[in-house]
Formats: structure tokens, sequence, C-alpha cells
């Protein structure tokens, strides 16, 4: 059973109910949100896959890379998705900011609170940085 379009590239068109009418444009993912570039690399022996809406800053210990910087930030992926990094890479990433109230709770619990990216008052960032360097996760200032 199908459905006439009322949208779409041709009107009229004829979608199977439960199909997807869309635009021709592309979609763009995190329209509007700010964004940073991080360097990342695998220290480690094993593979290590990070999902969409993982907060960076307490991703796997053996990935090195400004973990301060990324306070509050997760991937610019859709949702669903993740990024690998073999041993030994080396990549770019580009990180957006959690969206709503920007409150992180649970991964590795460096947070378990409000995490903003761009307010001058961050009142978990020194906790979380002293929790990580506790447990030896890798960290690299990166120079700006």
């Amino acid at each position: 059973m199908a459905a006439q379009s009322k949208k779409g590239a041709a009107q009229g068109t004829k979608v199977p109910v439960g199909g997807y009418v869309l635009k021709d444009e592309p979609i763009e993912i995190n329209a509007g949100k700010p964004r940073i570039k991080l360097r990342v690399r695998n220290t480690g022996d094993r593979p290590i896959q990070v999902g969409s809406h993982f907060h960076f800053m307490e991703v796997n210990r053996a990935l090195r890379f400004d973990r301060e910087r990324s306070f509050g930030w997760r991937l610019d992926i859709p949702a669903g998705t993740a990024v690998r990094f073999e041993p030994g890479d080396e990549k770019e990433v580009t990180l957006v900011p959690f969206g709503g109230k920007q409150r992180v709770h649970g991964f590795n619990n460096f947070v378990d609170g409000w995490a903003p990216t761009h307010a001058t008052y961050r009142p978990r960032l020194g906790r979380a940085v002293r929790i990580a360097a506790e447990q030896g996760f890798e960290s690299e200032p990166e120079e700006n």
C-alpha cells in the first residue's frame, strides 16, 4: 500500500507506508553548534571505538589528547555511529557541545553534573581533570 506524497522531489510520487519523503538538499547534523577539533592518538594495543554521544573527556584511557579541552564535548557524527581508532592511529576529530542543560552523568563518572563548554564558571572541571589523572587516563595539552 502506498500513500500520495505531498512534498518531495516529485509531487504526487507514491511512497510506501512507513517510507521516507526527503528533500533533495543534504542534511546537516548539529547545525549551528560550535565545534572544536582535537588530535587523538590510540596509545594502546587494541582498537577503540567511541560512540556519538559519549562524553569525549571520559573515553578510553589509552586515547591521548587534550582531555581538559574536551570537557563537555562529544563527537560531531550522526547519532548511533562511532569513530574507530586502531592501535597507533592518530586522527583529528571534530567535537560539538552536549545540548540541553549540558548535564553529563555516568560514563567514567568524572563529571556527574553540569559540563558547560563556554562558561567561565565550570565547577566540575577541576574534579574531572583530577580523577582522569589519578586513574591513568592519557592526556596531552594541545598548543593553540
